[in-house]
């Protein structure tokens, strides 16, 4: 009998638990480093602008990546300084609490266009920005302040993978056996997750957020629209037909919603109450809405979806998988 993803979510719970401890006990190691991996410094990483070394284990990290604070978190260290998404104060989510504890937090307001003082202020001896928007200018005078790591080269701002992005911190901070380990976690659940689900499998979804009268629909490279691919359904094609390889999402008219047709819905809100068709005629024409297949999420569902992190694909995986079975 197979385990079920409650269960393996549960288990992934333990290990980010258990890495987060590190070789020690008790809740100090949450807010200190544990110890890297003998060798591991110097590490090379290279990346969009260049390369970096990191000549010695960091204690002090920036993470300008909107969703880089997670794997940070998850591998033992809280940053002294982080990014995140604007629909959570902190830029954390609640999947971070306990890794957080009572450390002091700096939220910094943009990943594109950081502080630079702020961020010096805060004395860091490694700045990660794997899942940033920050430019070549930027990456130059944040190179003065401490190494950078940013996103790999040829990628897109805001679309370096879950797995990729765990890999390339989880190197940065000498912990890439305990990154590969997470992200094993991870997949193991999805994998159950699409085990426990065959219906999902091929079946059409696009993940959506309404924005100023338009419509944002996430490619399949944009977390949201992984999400919905780590889970068997594929982003329709008059969707993904419309990737310039410059965006992470389409951005559709009131005219054309119904590039949106398929087998599921799943609209990014912060209430799940929220009805994406009210006051929009052209939504009745949609099967997916005839079939009653639009999942709206609540704040925290539309936060673990958007991390897509392996901090926050367990509680997606909770709390949304069941709403999305009950809608198909």
């Amino acid at each position: 009998m197979s385990s079920s993803p409650r269960a393996l979510a549960g288990a992934l719970a333990l290990l980010l638990t258990l890495t987060a401890c590190g070789n020690g006990g008790g809740t100090e190691e949450t807010e200190a480093p544990g110890t890297a991996s003998e060798g591991a410094f110097p590490v090379t990483i290279e990346h969009e602008f260049g390369s970096t070394v990191i000549e010695e284990e960091p204690e002090r990290i920036v993470t300008l990546g909107v969703t880089d604070a997670d794997p940070v978190l998850a591998l033992g260290l809280v940053p002294v300084g982080n990014t995140g998404y604007t629909f959570y104060e902190s830029g954390l989510g609640p999947w971070t609490d306990d890794l957080v504890g009572d450390a002091e937090l700096t939220r910094i307001d943009s990943d594109s266009e950081p502080n630079v003082e702020q961020i010096a202020n805060l004395a860091p001896d490694l700045i990660i920005g794997v899942s940033a928007g920050f430019d070549e200018g930027v990456y130059e005078t944040l190179s003065q302040i401490a190494p950078v790591v940013a996103r790999p080269a040829g990628s897109t701002a805001y679309t370096v993978p879950r797995d990729e992005a765990t890999e390339i911190i989880a190197t940065a901070l000498g912990r890439p056996e305990e990154g590969a380990a997470l992200n094993e976690a991870t997949d193991t659940l999805l994998s159950q997750t699409r085990e426990d689900h065959p219906e999902f499998e091929g079946l059409e979804g696009t993940a959506v957020l309404p924005y100023e009268g338009k419509y944002g629909a996430y490619l399949p490279g944009d977390a949201r629209g992984r999400f919905l691919v780590s889970l068997g359904f594929e982003v329709p094609e008059a969707i993904t037909e419309q990737d310039t390889g410059e965006s992470f999402f389409v951005e559709l008219s009131t005219e054309r919603v119904d590039m949106m047709d398929g087998d599921l819905l799943l609209v990014m809100s912060d209430d799940e109450d929220f009805d994406i068709t009210e006051g929009v005629a052209v939504f009745d024409d949609l099967d997916v809405v005839r079939e009653d297949a639009v999942v709206t999420t609540s704040l925290d569902e539309r936060g673990a979806v958007t991390y897509n992190s392996v901090l926050s694909v367990p509680f997606a995986v909770d709390s949304l998988v069941p709403r999305i079975a009950e809608a198909l």
